[in-house]
């Protein structure tokens, strides 16, 4: 290794290794890793014989196995009882869940942080062929500013890593297998997080399109899987699934995107580009229509472009920085989902070699990207704002530029990256 690879190994591990470990401070001694305690006794409820779909059955798994705290929130106990992760995800967890809790999340919390120091060092070590500096500082601010992740347990830091892990593999064309398996296992797990990556791949054609479908053949064995499994010890956990959603998204609920969430101010809120168009209509039916709309619009196009050009490299970075943030916006997601923007850091990195205005800009709305979704910045913004009322169009604006403003970052930089991607696969511009 050279001098400078070793200075940003050394710098990626201090920064991960902070948030790791004040993430860990902060599940210990408040959040309790509240959303790997909704996995984990939603899988010992399914392997007890009874439905984690059903709030009265996980709340009796829930209380009678310790895991209810004596000053556990109304929103805490929700966010575990309430359960509405896919059924596949019980496939991955069930080692866990057959261990007692403390080596459960434990054993999690190491695996989670391996994966996701690793994630980061790939795309850390891609950029850095192209931008050493650039790709340090952009990989610095997202892994100091991960402390959710590690505090809640979340599936996303897994799912994150394990996307980024196949995107490398597939674009390097090295332990492609390897690859598929990660890809299958994070579409499995959330499919609101990787379900637009592995769209780009299968829109990639040829060797990627194979590379997708085998992803989403072992990805359906996964879900057959977890289907007759939860099929034969709850046949009506469908309809209960149903219900958990419609109730925790709710008017007011905690994944409601909108002001009057239960999280609507703090750093757990919504992010996805719903959540503040809310704030100036708090209208589902406009919110959601107009983020559908615009969102799709901006799907389509990179779509178009990618069936209508031939694939390269650099431009394969350009469309996934593009569908990385669309992800984040299109439907319910968090801040901690949206660190699978270090997929962005190789774009950035290319760009800013090229110099001048373009190279500027991409460093300026990436930096911007990961300081705005990043843990620190929005709970000391959420603090600001706490005496800010939205009443009046000024005072809307002003609440989701200070207590928003990850969607409008998100939006801001999926424009940015479609822009450069049409660029680059416009006529004249195919060959590199």
């Amino acid at each position: 290794m050279t001098r400078m690879q070793r200075i940003g190994l050394v710098l990626i591990l201090l920064t991960g290794g902070f948030s790791i470990f004040w993430g860990t401070y902060i599940g210990q001694t408040g959040n309790g890793w509240i959303d790997f305690r909704a996995i984990y006794y939603g899988t010992r409820c399914l392997l007890q014989h009874h439905n984690p779909y059903k709030v009265s059955e996980l709340e009796s798994v829930y209380r009678n196995d310790g895991g209810e705290r004596p000053s556990e929130t109304v929103q805490a106990k929700q966010a575990v009882t309430l359960y509405v992760n896919v059924p596949t995800t019980f496939i991955f967890t069930a080692p866990f869940a057959i261990l007692p809790w403390g080596p459960a999340h434990v054993l999690w919390m190491t695996l989670t942080a391996g994966f996701f120091i690793l994630a980061a060092f790939l795309m850390w070590n891609l950029g850095a062929s192209y931008s050493p500096n650039v790709s340090l500082f952009l990989a610095c601010i997202l892994l100091a500013n991960c402390e959710m992740l590690f505090c809640t347990g979340n599936t996303a830091g897994l799912v994150i890593s394990l996307c980024t892990v196949a995107v490398w593999c597939f674009l390097q064309e090295r332990f492609v297998a390897a690859g598929v398996l990660c890809m299958a296992v994070s579409l499995a797990m959330k499919p609101h997080d990787a379900g637009l990556v592995w769209l780009y791949f299968l829109l990639a054609g040829e060797t990627h399109r194979k590379r997708a479908l085998q992803t989403l053949f072992v990805t359906s064995a996964f879900g057959l899987l977890a289907f007759l499994w939860v099929s034969h010890v709850a046949p009506h956990w469908a309809q209960d699934w149903s219900s958990n959603l419609t109730v925790i998204s709710a008017h007011g609920g905690i994944n409601d995107p909108s002001p009057t969430s239960l999280n609507g101010r703090s750093p757990f809120m919504v992010i996805d580009l719903q959540a503040a168009i809310s704030v100036f209509r708090d209208d589902p039916r406009f919110y959601n229509s107009v983020s559908y709309l615009l969102c799709g619009v901006l799907l389509l196009i990179l779509a178009i472009r990618t069936l209508g050009s031939s694939f390269s490299q650099s431009r394969a970075w350009f469309a996934l920085s593009a569908v990385t943030a669309l992800s984040m916006l299109v439907t319910y997601h968090r801040p901690w989902d949206a660190k699978l923007l270090i997929l962005t850091v190789p774009a950035c990195a290319i760009l800013w070699t090229e110099g001048g205005p373009i190279g500027w800009s991409a460093l300026s709305v990436n930096s911007a990207g990961l300081m705005l979704t990043g843990d620190i910045p929005l709970a000391i913004l959420t603090r600001l704002a706490d005496h800010i009322h939205s009443g009046g169009m000024f005072g809307k604006m002003l609440t989701v530029v200070l207590i928003r403003p990850a969607s409008l970052i998100l939006l801001a930089m999926s424009i940015f990256y479609l822009w450069v991607y049409v660029r680059r696969t416009a006529p004249g511009q195919e060959v590199e």
